[in-house]
């Protein structure tokens, strides 16, 4: 018996309603799962043998909330205190092969924990009054959790092709709580891997985004490879694989680097974009790959070509258009520029430009950066990470002296249009590009008086003054 499991009046409420109503009503899923995780869980989902609704309805009459009903999906919810309690009908469901969305019928609570994906979210606690607390476990679910198993209830490939996006959840469960995918599930995948082309992007880039919050998201991406569903849904990053060899002389492998990256930057940050930027900061790699005599491997301007590809990669998976896109294009494209930053003789220009493409992104960069640092040479981490530091003070010290960061041009175009009687035109332009080169060249200091001056001697020589 697991009372302590369901202390709180919610539980009681819901008890005391079923047994008014007639019908069984058990707590199941990620709540129980994660009561023996010990991992706190405020959604609670109610499946009735019975109507979800009608339940849902009684107890929100008791706790005096509202319940937002949807009799489509024959679910309802509520919200009491911090919890959300979703409530639904026990059922049985039978598939189609050209869609996950089943065929629903009334059914019991076996039959419910028989659809369910993994058996360690298929365990219920009773709420009946004579067994109140009681946990129902028919496939195993709290021996596979003790265990540290993804393992499905039936057969994985009834699991796994009925609803495809059970693969991609088990690595994202795998990938979360260190668990172990089964082999006969990895096997399943296999055999299964196509279905996924039936699934929606957004429900793919869903459960990449929370494989990507993991604390180690390598492992969740190194199990898309070992269960071939990679390319289904990062081909960019698939491409990255392997190692070739010319002549003696082989490249690294630029999908496990990537992977270590990303690692690295997980260490450190928690910015899920972050995390995205260091996934898919090589991606240009393999477009760029050639091999050149006498030089070897080379990847010119793959970080440029990388930063197109992110734009690719999010319209695939029907992600942020906007500002997170655009933050992620923007580190993949100045990945290599602060490694170009290391000889002594770096002139404050060039960290200016830096710091002025970066803006306020510049110290996510810079982590990115050292992120990218990985080599089983240790003498050579050592040497860049000293290099690293290097560019790091450089930074520090010219932000402190010319306040780039953040550049704005101290001369508008309405300014220049005030000051010369101007409409718009491409003199404002050239003037005001002027002024910003002049600031960032470090030939004029960063200030009103300074650049106002040079507005008037560029418009003096254009014959405008």
């Amino acid at each position: 018996m697991f009372a302590q499991a369901l202390k709180g009046k919610i539980f009681d409420i819901v008890s005391q309603s079923a047994r008014e109503l007639g019908v069984r009503a058990f707590v199941i899923g990620g709540y129980v799962r994660d009561f023996f995780l010990q991992r706190p869980n405020n959604d609670i989902d109610i499946v009735v043998e019975g109507s979800g609704i009608a339940l849902a309805e009684a107890v929100a009459e008791k706790l005096h909330v509202k319940v937002s009903v949807f009799k489509n999906f024959g679910t309802a919810m509520l919200h009491y205190r911090d919890m959300e309690v979703e409530f639904v009908g026990a059922r049985r469901e039978s598939y189609r092969a050209s869609s996950r969305k089943p065929i629903v019928e009334d059914g019991t609570l076996e039959e419910d924990q028989q659809r369910r994906d993994f058996t360690i979210n298929a365990m219920a606690f009773s709420l009946q009054h004579d067994d109140y607390g009681a946990l129902v476990d028919p496939f195993g679910g709290i021996r596979d959790l003790n265990a540290g198993l993804i393992r499905t209830p039936l057969d994985p490939d009834t699991t796994y092709s009925d609803d495809p996006l059970r693969m991609l959840r088990g690595i994202r469960f795998a990938t979360q709580l260190g668990f172990t995918i089964v082999p006969e599930s990895i096997e399943s995948m296999r055999r299964n891997k196509a279905r996924l082309e039936i699934l929606s992007a957004e429900r793919i880039a869903d459960e990449l985004n929370k494989m990507m919050k993991a604390p180690k998201p390598s492992v969740g991406f190194y199990l898309l490879d070992e269960c071939e569903l990679l390319p289904y849904v990062l081909p960019a990053l698939a491409d990255l694989k392997g190692v070739e060899t010319v002549s003696g002389r082989a490249h690294k492998d630029n999908f496990k680097h990537s992977l270590q990256v990303l690692d690295n930057v997980a260490a450190v940050s928690d910015n899920v974009w972050l995390r995205w930027a260091a996934l898919l900061h090589d991606i240009g790699k393999a477009p760029t790959k050639r091999w050149e005599p006498g030089i070897g491997w080379t990847f010119h301007g793959h970080e440029y070509v990388g930063s197109k590809m992110v734009k690719g990669v999010f319209n695939k998976l029907k992600m942020s258009q906007t500002e997170d896109m655009k933050y992620v294009q923007k580190l993949v494209g100045l990945h290599m520029r602060p490694v170009a930053l290391v000889t002594d003789e770096v002139t404050d220009s060039a960290v200016r430009r830096l710091l002025f493409e970066a803006g306020d992104d510049i110290d996510d960069l810079m982590l990115l950066c050292k992120a990218d640092i990985t080599s089983a040479n240790e003498q050579k981490v050592e040497r860049y990470k000293q290099q690293y530091e290097h560019v790091r003070q450089k930074l520090e010290e010219v932000e402190a002296k010319d306040a780039v960061r953040n550049f704005k041009n101290p001369i508008t175009g309405e300014l220049i249009m005030e000051k010369y009687h101007l409409p718009p035109c491409r003199e404002i332009g050239i003037i005001k590009e002027a002024v910003k080169e002049a600031i960032l060249d470090g030939v004029i200091p960063n200030d009103f008086d300074a650049a106002y001056a040079l507005m008037e001697q560029k418009a003096a020589e254009m014959g405008l003054a």
